[in-house]
């Protein structure tokens, strides 16, 4: 009875990891920050330009969104994103209590 509990156990085990692998997987890994703005600046001035941030394949699917998170980006609202803006982290939004 043991031999068989086990057996079971190790066969769900090893499916739920075949799941868990396999949605991992499917999970499209994130660029590192820095080759994305070397990538989006085209003409390498080591900023990029609204213009070249719209170009990105991200923006022309949802340029509304990618107006947002340009603006939101832009701190010192230049109309353009230093590295450091384009690599900050952003603000995580409290929740409203």
């Amino acid at each position: 009875m043991k031999a068989i509990a086990t057996i079971l156990s190790v066969l769900a085990l090893t499916s739920l990891t075949v799941t868990a692998a396999e949605e991992g997987a499917k999970k499209k890994p994130k660029m590192d920050p820095e080759k994305a703005f070397a990538k989006l600046d085209a003409n390498s001035d080591g900023s990029v330009s609204k213009e070249e941030f719209m170009a990105s394949p991200q923006a022309k699917k949802d340029a509304e969104k990618a107006e947002k998170a340009f603006g939101g980006k832009d701190k010192d609202k230049d109309g353009k994103l230093s590295k450091e803006e384009f690599t900050a982290a952003p603000k995580k939004k409290k929740k409203a209590e």
